[in-house]
């Protein structure tokens, strides 16, 4: 075999891996890009009042949305990934998880948040439209993300590319028929509409889905505490992440409020850059440490690189493009420009963070995840709120990059430690050992 021959096969896997990585994240920025005109269609028509009470009750299902399923999702994937033939049997106890937690969650959310948000002036509708909200962005969400996350497990990321394009794209429509075409201007409005949405996509992901099989119905007990370590550090740290809206709702005007969350917003969407990333790396990484973390560490070091890259490159963009976010969202949100400015380097702490959390739950390592990422979340929201409380808006900007530096630093000293024990315990010398032998 010639010279050519030879390199041209070496580079397949990295040109492989370049074409699922542009077609990963292609499709989360276009998912992210209509998200953000759905985003710029509800703040317009809606107005900073209603669309500051519709962010708000968001936040609340946000933290909800990770309860639902109990860590399922992720239980399926590394399985699946790691033994095709689990699929059946991840899938029934996905749906029995999901359906026993999100009901109760329904019923909870139903049964208080009537009690602080009023969306119509009738008792009857304010919790009837409540409700609505609630089903479509905690059981109907979780549905959707499951369908992504199953064709993830079976690496299939084409389909996995379509669900969170075409999802997106779906509410963008109807955002744009609601609001534009039809004048919807109120949350208990555009609730209805948003159902409608929710159910449609769901129904068409899981009709993609017969082909894979039927699910097999009964609990896999040795997944339950594996998932609820995964799904506990997603919980608090949705907890986190919405603790500065939901104080922001108390404490400061629409408008505020409204930018920040638009910002927020800015913000999670740069990071779909890495987030693009970590799902497609996740099921790689699965199978790589199954003998010991220590075999991924130079594959971990490697997506440390290109996260950073990507985070980097994110951040710039949204600063560089910030000025032209009044144009899409409107002239009454003021204060937007600087806000998305302040927020946009963040994305880079968190992405430095969230490889080696995602090293660490490849591996299975998801006690001492959880650990890293709950205690985080738990003094995160802490300061977050205490930020918020006092001294809105600049306080909560502050804490956001104390939390991440943070977390930047313990998460990374957890993961160098477990890679140290796996390779002492596999036997093998440690780097500093052996180069001290070798010197």
């Amino acid at each position: 075999m010639t010279g050519e021959g030879v390199k041209e096969r070496a580079h397949r896997p990295f040109l492989s891996m370049i074409m699922s990585y542009a077609a990963s994240g292609g499709s989360l920025v276009i998912a992210s890009a209509a998200q953000l005109l759905t985003f710029a269609i509800l703040a317009r028509w809606l107005g900073v009042h209603e669309f500051s009470a519709f962010i708000a009750i968001t936040a609340v299902a946000n933290i909800a949305v990770h309860l639902c399923g109990l860590g399922a999702m992720e239980c399926l994937v590394r399985r699946v990934a790691r033994d095709r033939t689990m699929y059946p049997r991840m899938l029934g106890h996905n749906i029995l998880l999901t359906a026993a937690s999100g009901v109760v969650l329904l019923l909870l959310g139903a049964a208080v948040l009537p009690f602080f948000f009023t969306l119509s002036s009738d008792p009857a509708t304010n919790v009837a439209v409540i409700t609505l909200m609630l089903a479509t962005n905690i059981i109907f969400v979780r549905i959707i993300v499951l369908t992504e996350q199953i064709f993830l497990a079976h690496s299939n990321f084409a389909s996995a590319n379509k669900v969170v394009v075409g999802f997106a794209v779906a509410r963008t429509i109807a955002a744009a028929l609601a609001c534009i075409a039809f004048g919807v201007a109120t949350v208990a409005s555009w609730a209805v509409w948003q159902f409608v949405c929710h159910v449609l996509v769901a129904i068409g992901c899981w009709r993609t889905l017969k082909g894979l099989g039927r699910p097999s119905y009964g609990i896999v007990r040795e997944e339950l505490p594996l998932g609820l370590y995964f799904s506990v550090p997603f919980i608090l740290g949705a907890a986190r992440q919405n603790a500065d809206l939901l104080v922001l709702n108390l404490v400061a005007s629409a408008e505020v409020m409204s930018s920040y969350s638009v910002a927020r917003r800015m913000l999670e969407s740069s990071y779909l850059s890495v987030e693009a990333l970590n799902r497609l790396i996740y099921p790689g990484s699965a199978k790589a440490t199954v003998a010991g973390l220590h075999h991924a560490f130079e594959r971990v070091c490697k997506v440390l690189f290109a996260a950073t890259s990507i985070s980097i490159a994110a951040a710039v963009a949204v600063f560089v493009l910030a000025p032209v976010l009044p144009y899409l969202f409107g002239k009454d949100y003021v204060s937007l420009v600087s806000f998305a400015r302040i927020l946009c380097w963040v994305v880079v702490p968190i992405a430095i963070w969230s490889v080696a959390m995602e090293a660490l739950g490849a591996s299975g390592h998801h006690p001492v995840r959880a650990s890293v990422m709950g205690l985080g979340s738990v003094f995160g929201a802490a300061l977050t709120a205490w930020a918020t409380w006092y001294a809105p808006p600049n306080g909560t900007f502050i804490s956001f990059y104390v939390i991440e530096i943070a977390m930047v630093i313990v998460s990374w000293s957890v993961f160098l430690r477990f890679v140290k024990r796996d390779r002492e315990r596999a036997g093998n010398v440690p780097f500093p050992t052996r180069m001290a032998h070798e010197s």
